[in-house]
């Protein structure tokens, strides 16, 4: 990771939006991927000179009305816009405060209020920081439950256990693209993606390309070796006390054979505990 975030992402961005896409009339054999700079310049209004100078990071304090065009020529979806105001820093409170990674007792005893339902506390680097029993359960495939995408990586579970691998990288990915805009010298992320592109080329692809994604309310399809296949939805919440922290919560659909599955999981881990007790 570079001191020039901004410029890595509009070039990224650039890189990956043909021109056809953007309305832009492409003759000939082209030299670069994606849009040439002077294409970005004219789509948003811009001077190219002062375009290039933002790609290269000698220019890092453009308006919030640039950005906006540029987010338009750039056709960003609303994570990938407010990212980009986010680099540039020009959203008020953009940036997180620095947060202790401590869960809290009562935040603590709310999990355990979730019995039949897997919940658990992330931070923005996706480290868990505190699970119920039953997310423990669920999760038992993986060497330890410590970092979402660590997990997702580089434990070899990983591609067994999330049906629709493919998709959950690049949820994982664009999340921590969303937390590099947040933070961008946060000591944690950085280690974090240097450990994951030092092990993980699939990592390393998707990383470059800088595509920006907050969290969704798609289902989540798992495949656990002890109870099947669980299809689970899921509600993030933010955790007013600790900014940077999330609680998740996977549900299934009442009387679907995810519910069951889910129970069954359940009730073994309650076997276990009392077989080791």
């Amino acid at each position: 990771m570079t001191d020039n975030h901004l410029g890595e992402f509009l070039r990224a961005r650039r890189a990956a939006l043909r021109p056809q896409d953007a309305g832009v009339a492409s003759h000939g054999v082209r030299r670069v991927a994606g849009l040439r700079r002077e294409e970005v310049a004219v789509l948003a209004g811009v001077n190219a000179d002062y375009y290039t100078r933002l790609e290269q990071g000698r220019e890092r304090h453009p308006s919030a009305q640039v950005l906006d065009a540029l987010g338009r020529a750039l056709r960003l979806d609303p994570d990938g816009h407010a990212h980009l105001h986010q680099l540039a820093g020009t959203v008020p409170g953009s940036r997180f405060a620095h947060t202790t990674d401590l869960v809290g007792p009562a935040l603590r005893q709310l999990l355990d209020g979730y019995p039949t339902a897997p919940a658990f506390v992330i931070n923005r680097t996706l480290d868990v920081l505190a699970a119920n029993a039953l997310a423990e359960a669920l999760h038992s495939p993986f060497e330890r439950m410590d970092n979402l995408a660590r997990m997702a990586f580089l434990d070899p579970a990983g591609r067994q256990f999330h049906e629709r691998w493919g998709h959950t990288a690049q949820a994982v990915v664009g999340h921590l693209r969303q937390a590099a805009g947040l933070d961008p010298d946060s000591p944690r992320l950085r280690a974090l993606v240097r450990t994951l592109t030092d092990h993980s080329t699939d990592f390393t692809r998707l990383w470059n390309t800088h595509a920006v994604r907050g969290k969704t309310q798609e289902a989540k399809h798992f495949l656990h070796p002890d109870v099947g296949p669980l299809t689970l939805t899921y509600q993030a919440f933010d955790v007013r006390d600790a900014p940077g922290q999330q609680l998740v919560v996977y549900q299934a659909e009442p009387g679907s054979s995810s519910a069951q599955a889910l129970a069954l999981l359940g009730s073994l881990r309650a076997t276990a505990n009392r077989a080791a007790g």
